[in-house]
């Protein structure tokens, strides 16, 4: 297989580079409530959907300072996501709906989901949105002891939860779960499939969670099987993506095939079928061919695989393909 460098991190990824979450210091309740209340703390607010606000005619978020969040959240209690720029960084969600939307208004702010602001926010703010998300989906599902079933009370700057019996007293962790996604190729052409409800034309590579007690090299072979009825041998780890929609991270791969046979198994797929990237230049040129979404690890892995085998940018084409499209619908 060939060496795998990737000219940019996928969507969400990357967030290493510009923030240090001081894991360590998730403990020490002073001096978190003293970031909290400093002049350079900045908020993301989340409301119970997990939509995010944005600058109303922008596309950024509308961070709160320490002073608008005392004014219009009182004492709701933040999370710490760590520093940036040497500024703290947390997160407040706001479950109830009513008081949800009339913060639109008094911030000047618009809500919107991760799937469309991804596509568009800087990628330092995109991170954070996936990070206060998936963070945020977590503390809103884990509020009774899976040992006990007592309340549960966040702790760590709300990285853990703790059960509030005595006689119990578990630790709850913020749970990812895994899922393998893979482009898969034999003699020249990458494995596609299609779900029966997705819009027509678009085909993804093939994708699934981990199970207990599985490698995760294991699992490409066995969901490409039981999807595909394809048998996969060679597998290399490619790059990875958070994917908080709700709580999954999608770790990518390449893989070989050692048999181009086809045979759907489980219903997962209305399709499957071998594409040559001439085939995928012409089905984009046609219209029966679309690509999955730009901010997904399946669209990477694509990409590379073109620029790879065919020397093809895959933006460029589908920018080449909206031109093409867009005169003539005007001439």
């Amino acid at each position: 297989m060939d060496s795998i460098t990737l000219p940019r991190p996928n969507t969400f990824a990357g967030l290493s580079l510009i923030l240090d979450r001081v894991a360590e210091r998730r403990d020490e309740t002073a001096w978190v409530n003293e970031q909290a209340a400093s002049a350079d703390a900045r908020y993301i607010l989340l409301d119970g959907l997990g939509e995010t606000y944005l600058q109303r005619d922008q596309e950024t978020l509308r961070w709160l300072n320490a002073n608008e969040r005392e004014g219009l959240l009182g004492d709701l209690k933040a999370s710490l996501l760590g520093f940036a720029g040497k500024r703290p960084h947390f997160m407040l969600s706001v479950d109830d709906g009513e008081r949800a939307a009339a913060l639109e208004a008094k911030l000047d702010a618009r809500r919107a989901g991760l799937r469309e602001a991804g596509l568009h926010l800087p990628a330092a703010e995109a991170g954070l949105f996936a990070y206060a998300k998936g963070l945020a989906h977590w503390q809103r599902e884990t509020q009774f002891c899976a040992r006990c079933g007592s309340p549960l009370v966040l702790v760590a700057a709300g990285h853990r939860a703790q059960c509030t019996n005595a006689d119990c007293g578990r630790l709850h962790f913020p749970r990812t779960d895994a899922a393998i996604i893979v482009l898969v190729e034999h003699e020249g052409a990458c494995l596609l499939g299609r779900q029966a409800g997705w819009p027509k034309g678009r085909y993804s590579t093939l994708a699934g969670f981990v199970e207990p007690g599985e490698a995760l090299e294991d699992a490409v072979r066995r969901e490409v099987a039981e999807e595909s009825g394809v048998i996969v041998g060679d597998v290399h780890y490619h790059s990875s993506q958070p994917w908080p929609l709700p709580a999954s991270l999608m770790v990518g791969f390449m893989a070989k095939a050692v048999s181009p046979v086809i045979h759907l198994r489980d219903d997962e797929l209305e399709e499957a079928r071998w594409f040559t990237p001439q085939q995928i230049v012409d089905g984009l040129t046609d219209g029966s061919f679309l690509a999955s979404p730009p901010l997904s690890v399946s669209y990477r892995l694509l990409s590379h695989w073109l620029q790879l085998r065919a020397g093809l940018d895959l933006d460029a084409l589908i920018e080449e393909t909206r031109l093409a499209r867009e005169a003539s619908t005007q001439s």
